[in-house]
């Protein structure tokens, strides 16, 4: 393009943008309001330490954790849960029954059970493979990292942390659907 056609066009383009701005003031167009919809944060494991970030979140809950986890493992986690529950936090777990054969997570699941936090099961045929967590109705977290060792020091990963109503609500009403859905699932004993 020449720069004399570069020019034509940007005059035109600045005129058109010019006159629908004059026309959404005649008409009473205002801008639309502000989003209070946050950026997700997105981290990777290990460089991001995204364990860290979800221990900070369980920590500072105040009334709820549901956390829907195909393996959970990790110790600093199942201590911040084990602390949330002490505090009055409602602490509710829901994971896959063919973890239940791996001896890390099934003390997990039992240190967790002796503070009183109720744990369900899947009695499907599938596996029950989110890896979610919803706290305080206000952040929920996604992505492809289980909450064990191994996922917080070595495996490559992703936990996505978002802080908007809408995809938190969907989360946690996924999360109640599931915790009283009581063919799909049980209690772990």
């Amino acid at each position: 393009m020449t720069h004399s056609r570069l020019w034509s066009w940007a005059r035109g383009s600045g005129a058109c943008l010019l006159s629908v701005a004059l026309w959404a003031s005649v008409v009473g167009l205002k801008e639309a309001p502000a989003s209070s919809v946050t950026a997700p944060e997105v981290l990777y494991a290990p460089e991001d330490k995204p364990a860290d970030r979800l221990v900070a979140l369980y920590q500072e809950a105040r009334t709820t954790i549901y956390l829907a986890m195909y393996s959970l493992t990790y110790p600093p986690i199942v201590k911040a849960l084990v602390a949330a529950k002490k505090r009055g936090v409602d602490v509710r777990v829901l994971t896959d029954r063919s973890k239940l054969d791996d001896r890390r997570q099934r003390a997990a699941l039992q240190t967790l059970r002796l503070a009183g936090i109720p744990i369900k099961i899947n009695r499907h045929e599938g596996l029950m493979h989110l890896k979610q967590a919803v706290v305080d109705d206000r952040v929920n977290t996604s992505g492809s990292m289980n909450q064990t060792t191994s996922a917080a020091r070595y495996n490559d990963e992703r936990l996505d942390i978002f802080h908007d109503p809408a995809s938190t609500g969907r989360a946690r009403d996924k999360f109640l659907a599931m915790w009283d859905d009581r063919n799909l699932y049980e209690d772990w004993r």
